[in-house]
């Protein structure tokens, strides 16, 4: 195993040799033979520095570990070597080194929910693993601008698993283990098997999910882009009825459900798939699956599709729920194990992210294929779409009158 200097051990923990010195003294860091520190030390050190901040003083924390209310050894736990140390390069010294512009590499502190930093300040051992891929994408043309998004998304989505994860780990493991009375090294020792056990098979399970969205992402990119040259060659016909892909996405529903809690983001998911199941059954069509704040659709006549779209927007409202907006859109689909892929599934997403609260809209298309549905459509004129080549004529639908 590495060991480090005092000097070495405050670089890495971001910190001084002088605070170094104190946390020595102390009794929260002890040096090894050598007067050398472990890896786990700058882990401490840097957590100490935390505290500090919070408004702990390092002689409060030293005190609360000597009685044996707290203990920090469980930073030498294995799990915490994600805890990335600090790393002798900055920002800008990286930038040289990598041709990277340091705007790009300052994005990644930012995706990984820290303040933006500056080009002097220095990166951290994570942080550069990010490099190679960002040079990668920029060596093959990748515009910064769809970079940093890129970043920024990935950046969310972890801060979001991680978020749930230590809710989940506090609720089911620290939570009983503080109602039992334990604390300080007894709590280490209580949860040292399964943080070590745990750690790499939740990584694999992460990466396994993450390779399962990637193929159904990627098989939508395929089938997209074969479904245009064989429309450019004229291989591909247009069905006598084509089927309708309806998505349905519920404002702020996320945010609602992080403000009142599990119990009742559960409560309010129940209703929503109740609601939506029931309705969409009841009109030829079948929810495909869940993505985030919404629901997908498969409805094989667009007319019942519609209706099932305007009555799921009335019993969201009815339900208490924030407003849903719904986006349909007709043509030929790809069905594959379960899900649909191909240009119509794509656009009938964009309409509904154009959606408005409380709003169905649909494409000339479904409006073609619904007549005599019982339903009415208030033209809005040709828009653009993200993702979209061309504008489109997109309608409002409604109940028709008597």
């Amino acid at each position: 195993m590495a060991t480090y200097s005092r000097a070495e051990t405050a670089e890495r923990a971001g910190t001084t040799v002088a605070q170094v010195d104190k946390l020595v003294e102390l009794g929260i860091l002890v040096p090894g033979e050598g007067d050398r520190f472990a890896p786990a030390d700058s882990r401490r050190a840097n957590l100490a520095q935390t505290f500090e901040a919070g408004g702990i003083a390092p002689e409060s924390l030293a005190e609360a570990i000597h009685r044996g209310d707290i203990d920090l050894a469980f930073m030498d736990d294995p799990a915490y070597e994600r805890f990335a140390a600090r790393s002798g390069e900055t920002f800008s010294q990286a930038s040289v080194r990598t041709g990277i512009p340091v705007e790009l590499l300052m994005v990644i502190r930012e995706a990984i929910g820290s303040a933006l930093p500056t080009p002097d300040d220095h990166m951290r051992e994570d942080e550069l693993l990010v490099l190679p891929l960002i040079e990668l994408e920029l060596k093959n043309g990748f515009r910064p601008i769809m970079i940093e998004r890129f970043l920024r998304v990935m950046g969310d989505c972890a801060r979001r698993l991680a978020e749930t994860e230590a809710d989940v780990w506090r609720s089911e493991v620290l939570g009983p283990l503080y109602a039992r009375g334990l604390k300080g090294a007894e709590i280490g020792i209580a949860t040292a098997e399964l943080s070590e056990g745990i750690g790499p098979v939740q990584d694999e399970a992460l990466l396994a999910i993450m390779h399962a969205q990637e193929q159904h992402s990627w098989t939508s990119n395929i089938i997209g882009g074969f479904e245009a040259i064989m429309a450019n060659a004229g291989l591909q016909s247009r069905p006598d009825r084509p089927p309708a892909m309806c998505f349905l996405d519920i404002t702020g529903y996320t945010r609602l459900t992080q403000e009142r809690g599990d119990e009742a983001a559960a409560t309010l998911a129940t209703q929503l798939a109740r609601l939506v199941q029931r309705t969409s059954v009841q009109h030829g069509g079948r929810p495909i699956k869940w993505l985030g704040d919404g629901v997908m659709f498969h409805f094989p006549n667009p007319g019942p599709g519609v209706l099932a779209a305007l009555e799921m927007v009335e019993g969201v409202a009815g339900a208490g729920l924030p407003p849903a907006h719904v986006g349909l859109h007709a043509g030929p689909v790809i069905f594959q194990e379960g899900d649909y892929y191909g240009q119509t599934v794509n656009v009938a997403s964009r309409i509904a992210e154009y959606a408005r609260p409380g709003e169905v809209l649909v494409s000339q298309a479904v409006v073609e294929a619904s007549a005599g549905a019982g339903v009415a459509f208030r033209e809005i004129g040709p828009v653009e779409l993200k993702g979209v080549t061309g504008a489109m004529q997109l309608h409002a639908a409604s109940r028709a009158g008597p």
